[in-house]
């Protein structure tokens, strides 16, 4: 079934297993109806929205509210049992800073995760927090814009990494409250060449441990940005960048990916 504002897809299984999955895809905008199909073959009543881009949206991946995702969250609540957020890249952002305020979701699945929220630039320039909170930007690490480089193919990785440097001082009030959230999978690719997922995805599960909580990680040495679970095509759209990675890596990460996923999921 289609879904208009936000412009979506929902698809519901033939036996609902009682939990529900909100699907957000990343910088691309696009709105990942494979994924959430997948999980629908689980049971899950899931949901898959464009999140920016939309009608009476931003243009891009900036003062985003966090309310959007919420508000999808309970429509899933309202028939479900659980509710997990599945995101990837700035929808994994998305998905561990939404849970991190919104105790009503289980558990986030974040796939090349990061464990800081970063900004944003609007067409004019300006500077953005990708998200908002009740009206207000979340707080953010810069992105040094000074060299992107001029590589026809952008590689993003050693941008990310100096931006954390420089702006050092902006971190610890960026980082996601990921130990509020009560179930958390992180999958990253060692080779990931947008940022540096596997590293986020361990500061991830080392501050859940500070604070009592368990993490599973699945990682794959060579596997880039985009993980492919099994049944999923590879995905060709998006910015034009560098992800590492190589498909056969992406999908043996997938495979390992899916199996901690299901067995987390109730059985239909």
């Amino acid at each position: 079934m289609d879904l208009v504002r936000p412009d979506g897809v929902r698809w519901v299984p033939e036996h609902h297993s009682g939990d529900g999955v909100l699907v957000l895809a990343g910088s691309g905008g696009r709105v990942g109806v494979e994924r959430a199909r997948l999980c629908a073959s689980r049971g899950c009543l899931a949901e898959s929205i464009r999140w920016f881009g939309g009608e009476g949206q931003s243009v891009g991946p900036w003062a985003v509210p966090l309310e959007t995702f919420v508000d999808r969250g309970d429509a899933l609540a309202s028939e479900s049992d659980r509710v997990w957020i599945v995101g990837t890249s700035f929808g994994a952002e998305a998905a561990l800073v939404t849970a991190a305020r919104a105790p009503e979701a289980s558990g986030v699945v974040a796939f090349a995760p990061s464990d800081v929220v970063w900004a944003g630039y609007d067409p004019a320039g300006a500077e953005r927090s990708h998200w908002s909170w009740g009206g207000a930007p979340v707080p953010f690490v810069p992105v040094d814009q000074d060299d992107w480089g001029t590589d026809a193919l952008p590689h993003f990785l050693p941008v990310y990494e100096r931006s954390r440097r420089m702006f050092a001082d902006r971190v610890a009030a960026a980082v996601i409250a990921v130990e509020r959230i009560a179930d958390v999978v992180v999958v990253a690719g060692g080779d990931d060449q947008v940022w540096s997922s596997a590293q986020h995805a361990e500061n991830i599960r080392r501050r859940r441990a500070e604070h009592g909580a368990d993490t599973v990680v699945v990682a794959g040495a060579a596997a880039g940005h985009r993980t492919i679970l099994p049944g999923e095509s590879v995905v060709w759209g998006g910015s034009t960048m560098r992800r590492g990675g190589t498909e056969a890596a992406d999908r043996e990460l997938g495979a390992r990916a899916w199996t901690a996923i299901t067995a987390l999921l109730a059985t239909p």
